[in-house]
């Protein structure tokens, strides 16, 4: 309080003079149209600056629960889908469908990246979801823009991803607008270029053709997204459409069939 008391008596001819300012702008303000109407105007600009600002910072805040909701949303209609196409096959099989799941063969479950190899010979990714998710080894790894890997290891709370970009890593693939399939692997160089071998010689290979997964296994889904060829020289080089130095928000793909599928496929080999 003395303080103050003494900023006062230091200050008091310039806080009088201040005072008056005030009092002679207020004046105007209110007694001039013109200045009260360049002074709204003037107010206003500054305030919605102020509220524009407020607003992109909201809405930068809000940007995380925003891209969930989307996750969401996202995997919902993914299990749609699955459900409907399901269904399409039980109808043009013309067997009775189950109205529970309408047979359905493949569910998403969405995770998030937690730790990502990629400059390594073999690397591995771990996921934020494990075996209380319903996460198993041997299960689809993928993104809105293509593969990832596969699971190889499971605890009750993540997973180890056994990434495209590691060399034991083999996944049938097929070009989209042909029949012709191989096998994609890496050489271990560039972290954004596979290799697809296998590939029969009769094949017209053209530059930018689509590679997908092929749907010969009991792990990836038919068509799902992988890239584009890139070269065709001594190895057929595919350019992914995944960054794989950069993943975040993942979905795992759930095979209903997966056993089924497996037990058939060893009693063949026996």
């Amino acid at each position: 309080m003395q303080q103050l008391l003494y900023f006062i008596q230091k200050y008091k001819y310039f806080l009088f003079f201040l005072l008056l300012q005030i009092i002679a702008f207020a004046l105007i303000i209110n007694n001039h149209s013109y200045h009260r109407s360049k002074f709204v105007s003037s107010a206003s600009f500054i305030t919605g600056g102020l509220y524009e600002k407020k607003s992109n910072l909201n809405s930068y805040l809000n940007l995380r629960k925003e891209n969930n909701d989307l996750i969401q949303e996202n995997l919902a209609l993914k299990n749609k889908l699955e459900k409907f196409k399901s269904l399409l096959d039980s109808v043009e099989a013309k067997t009775l469908v189950d109205t529970d799941n309408y047979n359905q063969q493949f569910e998403y479950i969405n995770g998030r990246v937690y730790k990502n190899e990629f400059h390594k010979p073999y690397n591995y990714i771990t996921i934020n979801r494990g075996e209380k998710h319903g996460v198993k080894e041997e299960m689809a790894v993928v993104n809105d823009k293509g593969i990832i890997g596969m699971t190889d290891e499971a605890s009750s709370s993540y997973a180890r991803v056994r990434s495209i970009l590691n060399r034991n890593s083999k996944i049938n693939a097929r070009f989209k607008n042909s029949g012709y399939f191989g096998s994609l692997s890496w050489n271990g160089e560039n972290h954004n270029i596979v290799q697809l071998l296998d590939i029969p010689r009769e094949a017209k290979i053209n530059i930018g053709d689509t590679i997908i997964t092929g749907g010969n296994s009991a792990i990836f889904p038919k068509g799902i997204l992988i890239g584009t060829v890139l070269s065709n020289d001594e190895n057929i080089n595919i350019k992914l459409f995944n960054d794989m130095s950069n993943l975040d928000n993942i979905y795992i793909i759930k095979n209903f069939h997966q056993q089924e599928i497996k037990a058939v496929e060893n009693k063949n080999d026996e």
